[in-house]
């Protein structure tokens, strides 16, 4: 299984529930034993080579990556946080600027705002939803507003147009957080086919996982992403000419390597993962007290997990437990009650939505490899479960 990044450890808040035996909520040795043919001879081949840095697999998964997108060009970078921080800088957001970001996120998305020298500036979710609108977005901007980042949460995309249109009127930049988008698709175009600019992470939980981090910036901007190559690498085109200051966050040959052989399954995976989330909707339909994730019919979501919401999530966590049945909150703290943003000087009761979302969603087992038997295991615990008056 897997956390988040920096997840939280077994038994605090928010952990998954560790059973000894039963259903996993995600089997990171399955993809594996399923691509390890193919896997094995990737790495062999890369470590056969002696390049292990910016060398013919970097430069094969980017251009591979772009196509599978439907945009011009892909920047590998080392990490899903590093590909949203460099956007923003090769955007040209930096201090006394703010950034519009979602109040319910994982942490990255507020982190890499603040490591470009920005503000991150909370906009909540829209009406009774996970996402943020247009309509959040237009009445939190201000002449310090820059950019905008929406965040395509849990798999499903966020209504890109009307953002956009707010956007352009307002001179903003839109960087989009694809980190748990791969493969999703708005309104018939994968997320990050041009005109977009986004960020994707390669965490070896995602729908497309490195076997470490590993993330990438997607875009149709030749100059843009000129830049991007610049700022993983240095600040610098040529070696010892460095025209930025910049550091290192270069994604390495190795992790490209295994990339590859797992892009060509995504779309299996992906579509494995939407039946399972047809099984649960099928299932699960019938309970008043669970309310289950939706895909607007302009979207095509992926799946990277299933949240449900309910009031009784924690006792709801504890029977599922039991059952052998792990599962994960995301995400119990809201981003602004977190010690990292306590000097925001967003205290409790200020992101409303955002709170009560931490407070009520919970996450199922959710993976392209999850079997019929595990499933049905899943539906029959939840059914069980007898909410307490």
């Amino acid at each position: 299984m897997t956390l988040e990044p920096g997840g939280a450890a077994a038994g605090a808040p928010g952990a998954p529930r560790r059973p000894g035996a039963g259903v996993p909520f995600l089997d990171l040795q399955a993809p594996y034993a399923e691509l390890r043919a193919g896997i094995d001879r990737a790495v062999s081949r890369v470590l056969s080579s002696g390049r292990y840095l910016l060398g013919p697999e970097i430069e094969a998964f980017e251009s591979e990556f772009a196509g599978y997108c439907g945009t011009a060009y892909c920047v590998a970078v080392n990490s899903g946080c590093d590909a949203l921080e460099l956007a923003l800088r090769a955007l040209g957001v930096g201090p006394g600027d703010d950034v519009l970001v979602p109040s319910h996120t994982f942490i990255a998305t507020w982190i890499a705002v603040s490591a470009a020298g920005a503000r991150p500036v909370p906009v909540e979710p829209a009406g009774g939803g996970t996402l943020i609108d247009a309509a959040g977005v237009e009445a939190a901007v201000t002449p310090r507003t820059r950019a905008v980042v929406p965040v395509h949460l849990y798999g499903h995309p966020v209504d890109l147009d009307p953002l956009r249109e707010v956007a352009h009127r307002h001179g903003l930049h839109v960087l989009e957080d694809a980190a748990q988008a791969h493969g999703a698709r708005y309104r018939g175009q994968r997320v990050g086919a041009a005109p977009s600019v986004a960020a994707f992470s390669f965490y070896p939980g995602k729908n497309l996982g490195a076997m470490g981090d590993g993330g990438a910036v997607v875009t149709a901007d030749a100059e843009l992403a000129g830049r991007l190559r610049m700022l993983r690498n240095y600040g610098s085109r040529a070696k010892y000419r460095h025209e930025l200051r910049s550091g290192n966050s270069r994604l390495d040959e190795v992790q490209a390597a295994v990339l590859r052989v797992k892009l060509a399954r995504l779309d299996e995976w992906n579509a494995r993962r939407a039946r399972l989330a047809g099984r649960y909707r099928a299932g699960l339909g019938g309970l008043d007290w669970l309310r289950l994730p939706e895909a607007a019919p302009w979207a095509e979501h992926v799946w990277h997990v299933y949240p449900v919401r309910t009031r009784h999530r924690d006792a709801l966590a504890g029977h599922l437990a039991e059952a052998g049945v792990q599962t994960l909150s995301h995400y119990p703290v809201p981003v602004h009650l977190s010690p990292a943003y306590a000097s925001a000087g967003l205290p409790a009761g200020s992101l409303p939505r955002a709170e009560r979302l931490a407070a009520e969603l919970l996450s199922l087992p959710m993976g392209p490899h999850v079997t019929d038997g595990q499933a049905e295991a899943v539906l029959d615990a939840v059914r069980s479960f007898r909410p307490p008056e």
